[in-house]
């Protein structure tokens, strides 16, 4: 039996990393995270690249696993293999943004799964997009997770937020590509097994819309798993959003619509909700443009500034960072040109109009007598 591993009087506390091919980010993992652990443990699932001896020399101890389609049992074998007390639990594309001064002291008597903010940075059309997500990575000795992919561990414990947060650039162009197909082909294994489990059919049409671009479907697996989701699962609010923009990407705009006015008590204080009908009223003038000017604009302006009372949420889940801001701004003022636009047609219309029924009267006889 492994030897349990102790810090003076604390409990110990150990980095638990699972690796393959990670060469170009592992060193930013390990050594954000060096000054407040007692161990570094990476598992390694068959790296071809300079990831073991990159880890090696930053001090951590390298074990090694073979890979069998399964995240679950790889981070439990990660879990296994540190044998401490506590385990914060990374990605190799992750770091300690900040808050690691915290974690000797959240490591207590008592256990519980702590969930840290992993604020994932990406880029859209030379953007910058940030959004945060809540997601439990510090774990009490005996946690083990569950699932082939998009694993969760599970134990019948409390959860509750930890003031860690984990800078994440995963979401690149490069880094999803690599993982393209990979999660694909988990998923349906999952599927198979667990039809009628909603995270496994909010992560299914995740995948159909970041991978295949199959507004359609993703918007059916969303439908289905949000028939079964929890009204307080922590993924709620972010599948209701995606449900919304791949229903409208879809071209089922009305739908997307309709299913809006349900949730509008629901999301009442959520920006990105609010961003979203600002963009379905924005596309239903150019769908049912008699309108535009009347319904859809003015609808579409209350939104984008309801999104700017609101503010930006960092601590609602999956919530984008702007939308309570500078994107909702822009969006305004793409409103404000459009409504122009629409008053410019207007104006020209009933200018034409008047010369044309100016010329109807020169040339037609009076009806006087």
């Amino acid at each position: 039996m492994s030897k349990r591993h102790h810090h003076g009087p604390y409990p110990s506390l150990a980095l638990v990393v699972i690796a393959r091919n990670e060469a170009g980010c592992i060193q930013r993992c390990l050594m954000s995270a060096k000054p407040y652990v007692d161990r570094l443990v990476v598992l390694d699932t068959g790296s071809t690249d300079d990831t073991v001896a990159i880890a090696q020399a930053c001090g951590a101890e390298v074990g090694h696993f073979t890979w069998i389609d399964d995240f679950s049992a790889a981070r439990n074998a990660a879990l296994v293999l540190a044998n401490s007390d506590w385990n914060l639990v990374m990605d190799a594309d992750e770091w300690i943004e900040s808050g690691g001064e915290h974690l000797r002291s959240l490591c207590t008597a008592t256990p519980y799964m702590g969930e840290v903010c992993i604020s994932s940075h990406t880029f859209h059309e030379d953007i910058k997009i940030q959004a945060n997500s809540q997601i439990i990575r510090l774990l009490p000795r005996g946690v083990r997770y569950e699932r082939r992919v998009h694993e969760q561990p599970v134990a019948p414990l409390v959860q509750k937020r930890v003031p860690i947060v984990f800078g994440h650039d995963g979401y690149t162009d490069e880094k999803v590509e690599k993982k393209r197909g990979r999660n694909t082909a988990l998923l349906l294994k999952e599927l198979v097994d667990h039809p009628t489990d909603p995270y496994v059919l909010f992560q299914f049409g995740k995948d159909l819309e970041q991978t295949t671009l199959d507004f359609t479907r993703a918007a059916d697996y969303y439908a289905r798993a949000l028939e079964l989701t929890a009204p307080n699962a922590p993924y709620r609010h972010n599948l209701c959003m995606r449900l919304l923009f791949s229903l409208n990407r879809a071209g089922q705009l009305d739908t997307a619509i309709t299913r809006a006015g349900e949730w509008m008590d629901e999301w009442a204080e959520s920006p990105d909700f609010f961003y979203q009908v600002g963009i379905l009223m924005t596309d239903a003038s150019t769908k049912y443009p008699d309108q535009a000017l009347s319904q859809w604009l003015p609808m579409a302006e209350q939104a984008f500034l309801r999104c700017l009372e609101i503010g930006d949420r960092p601590n609602l889940d999956d919530s984008t960072l702007g939308v309570g801001s500078h994107f909702a701004a822009e969006r305004l003022a793409d409103v404000h040109q459009r409504r122009s636009h629409y008053l410019a047609n207007k104006a020209h219309y009933y200018l034409t109009l008047a010369e044309e029924l100016k010329r109807g009267a020169a040339t037609t006889p009076s009806a006087a007598t």
